[in-house]
């Protein structure tokens, strides 16, 4: 099971290296592209101040990282 949305678009660097980060760390997560999906879009601007920033990495309980790193998001899910 997913234990979070990362949102992304194809093109950004920050974006691939948290990809690999998690995925060589065992962290199950779901990608979203913003630039096909526009209501993903939206979520992003919401938690950015109206900025298309991404990574925006959005957990279960409404709390959201933009461009965290590796260990962010892992002590994000121990607590």
């Amino acid at each position: 099971m997913a234990a979070f949305t990362m949102y992304s678009t194809p093109w950004c660097g920050y974006c691939h290296r948290l990809k690999g980060q998690l995925k060589r760390a065992g962290i199950e997560f779901t990608e979203v592209d913003i630039e096909q999906v526009p209501e993903a879009a939206l979520i992003v601007e919401k938690v950015n101040n109206g900025n298309q920033t991404v990574p925006t990495v959005v957990f279960p309980d409404g709390t959201a990282m933009t461009n965290p790193s590796l260990a962010q998001v892992a002590e994000k899910l121990a607590a």
